[in-house]
């Protein structure tokens, strides 16, 4: 595993300043140090009800919002069945708001200010050999890093992301994991693009700023070619895509979040955030969603559904001890009674850690239903596990 943690010497900010931001960015806004007044922070826009989305439009860049990302997750198999799983993921934070004469001026690539960063993971998982490969990469926008604000059309260094159809939404995915692996992936939505929450905004915490916009596309097939070594794999496959949108997503007392997406065979998706809290519990905020085969959604509260750690896994590398095996319980709304899934990753080391000391885990799993059935594939993303968490984020 190789890592690209460091920040280009022509990003001129402060190491002070660039810290913090990267502190802050990582855990997508958590801001637990900060007062935010209820319309805006420091000039960002927040997340608005009623907000009428309009595509192509609102695929692609927000500027006018401190933290924005497009986020990747999806299984692989090759025409043997050998099976692999990927992240992807495209982040964009602005280190202060643009004026209106900036914003006017701004193109998408033409900002050589130091007010927009965009940070970016590439992850795989080669399942049969266990190997997990990773690699993070800073770019301030201009040549090196961009998004467009008309459209998804995304870019940190050689890796790209691009919806080429904004007609049938599909998109062709370009990412690579310095000399180890390589992938050119086409994506095509199986079903449509939903949007979480109520009233257009998905709301986080008890804080009148802890909300985003979150769009996503819930399957996604997928097939295009991956080099891992020296081998060349002709793969296909179904992916996750979120699209988050938001200035202060979380409120000032939670320090952490569980988020998985399950893909069940019959063709429904399950999203879960659970929000952790300082004094341990759980925040009502917290939510679970079904999403059927035509892609309608059923939604349960915190007391209707249930996410137990069942085992830990602890890093050899950061000595964080994350709960890498779950049980969730919920509502089936079709079935109108109790269901249990088991989340069991693909492997245990799927660990993202930075050259600042914060780590998060993001791993492919399997899922098993009650009568020990294998019914669907899943990511679970663990956030906030770290000794130092909190000192970090302040």
């Amino acid at each position: 595993m190789q890592l690209q943690g460091n920040v280009p010497s022509f990003l001129k900010i402060s190491m002070s300043n660039l810290q913090k931001f990267k502190r802050v960015f990582l855990l997508l806004a958590l801001l637990s140090s900060l007062q935010l007044k209820a319309i805006s922070y420091d000039g960002f826009s927040l997340p608005k009800g009623g907000y009428q989305f309009s595509f192509p439009r609102d695929h692609g860049s927000h500027d006018h919002f401190k933290i924005e990302w497009w986020y990747i997750t999806g299984h692989l198999f090759d025409e043997s069945g050998r099976r692999f799983a990927f992240e992807s993921t495209f982040f964009r934070t602005a280190l202060k708001p643009f004026s209106k004469e900036e914003e006017e001026f701004s193109s998408d690539s033409s900002d050589f200010s130091h007010q927009t960063i965009f940070f970016a993971d590439m992850a795989l998982l080669d399942v049969k050999n266990q190997r997990f490969h990773f690699q993070r990469r800073w770019n301030r926008r201009g040549w090196d890093a961009s998004a467009s604000k008309s459209k998804l059309d995304l870019r940190n260094g050689n890796w790209s992301l691009l919806m080429n159809d904004p007609a049938s939404e599909t998109m062709q995915l370009i990412g690579s994991i310095q000399a180890e692996a390589s992938w050119e992936l086409a994506l095509k939505p199986v079903k449509p693009l939903v949007i979480f929450g109520n009233n257009s905004i998905s709301r986080k915490g008890e804080d009148p700023t802890a909300v985003s916009y979150y769009m996503s596309f819930p399957r996604l097939s997928l097939e295009g070619t991956l080099v891992e070594g020296t081998q060349q794999f002709h793969v296909h496959g179904e992916a996750w895509m979120d699209h988050e949108v938001s200035t202060s997503q979380l409120s000032s007392n939670q320090v952490g979040w569980n988020w998985c997406s399950l893909q069940l065979k019959d063709g429904r998706e399950i999203m879960v955030f659970e929000m952790r809290r300082r004094d341990g519990a759980r925040d009502p905020y917290s939510t679970l969603t079904w999403i059927n085969q035509q892609g309608m959604l059923t939604s349960y509260h915190e007391k209707d559904f249930s996410l137990e750690p069942l085992s830990f896994w602890k890093s050899p590398l950061t000595a964080h001890s994350y709960p890498i095996n779950m049980r969730l319980r919920t509502i089936d709304p079709v079935l109108k009674k109790s269901v249990t899934f088991l989340l069991l990753p693909l492997a245990k080391n799927q660990e993202l850690f930075g050259s600042n000391g914060l780590s998060y885990w993001e791993g492919a799993s399997r899922v098993i239903n009650d009568a020990h059935e294998e019914v669907g594939s899943a990511f679970l993303e663990l956030v906030g596990y770290g000794d130092h968490f909190e000192k970090n984020i302040q």
